[in-house]
């Protein structure tokens, strides 16, 4: 589904040169969830964006269902993404002149769905909404506007779902409660989860973790494999 060769990114500063990326290689399967996990300013939303096409390397591969964004004009990103990327987004991103169904229903009326209302109703009920549908963003709590997002992200059944910081601005049981909803709906639809997370207990519900530390990725052992080495060196 997802595979990053050699991928590094730099920023011009003028008389020096920030380094925020270097030699990230990945692989990603199609259906798996996946957390990345690091410390502020590691670079984890800079990789997000990379791996999802909204910037591209300062050098190396980023490759999505066959297809090398990296190599795309900005307008065959953009196409690319409509088609087949959602995303939600740590400060949900809804539009505020628009009601909880009208968000949904953009994206379903730009890709030319047939009947975009009925699939954004049925969104909407299936994340908990369905008596929310005219309420604009400001009548709804904050994990209400989450469960809108996520929606809206699903809504034109994307293949990967790219999450940045999905339960950061949520209180703890409502954060619970988005996390049950992105894992649920990771399975019911096989779409591939890609998220980045300061949440360790989200990230531990995803199938990999990947931890980045000053630029650079490597993936986290599983629990149980950890823990076996830690009982052998013991």
């Amino acid at each position: 589904m997802l595979r990053v060769s050699d991928l590094t990114h730099t920023v011009d500063l003028g008389s020096d040169t920030l380094t925020i990326l270097q030699g990230v290689s990945l692989e990603i399967k199609r259906s798996e969830s996946v957390a990345i996990v690091g410390r502020s300013g590691s670079g984890k939303t800079t990789l997000l964006g990379l791996l999802a096409g909204l910037d591209l390397p300062s050098e190396g591969v980023v490759e999505l269902d066959g297809a090398r964004i990296s190599e795309l004009s900005e307008d065959k990103r953009a196409q690319m993404r409509a088609q087949r990327v959602g995303f939600v987004f740590q400060s949900f991103q809804l539009l505020p002149a628009l009601t909880a169904l009208e968000n949904v229903m953009l994206p379903l009326e730009l890709g030319g769905s047939d009947d975009p209302e009925a699939k954004a109703r049925e969104l909407l009920r299936r994340v908990g909404l369905g008596e929310r549908l005219q309420h604009s963003p400001r009548q709804l709590s904050g994990g209400e506007q989450q469960r809108v997002a996520i929606a809206r992200a699903f809504a034109a059944d994307p293949i990967i779902l790219f999450a940045d910081e999905p339960t950061g601005n949520l209180d703890n049981h409502t954060g619970q409660a988005i996390s049950d909803l992105l894992m649920d709906l990771n399975k019911e639809q096989g779409t591939t989860l890609v998220m980045v997370t300061h949440d360790e207990q989200l990230a531990a519900r995803c199938q990999r973790q990947f931890q980045i530390e000053a630029g650079r990725l490597s993936e986290a052992a599983p629990a149980g494999k950890a823990e076996a080495r830690a009982e052998a060196v013991q």
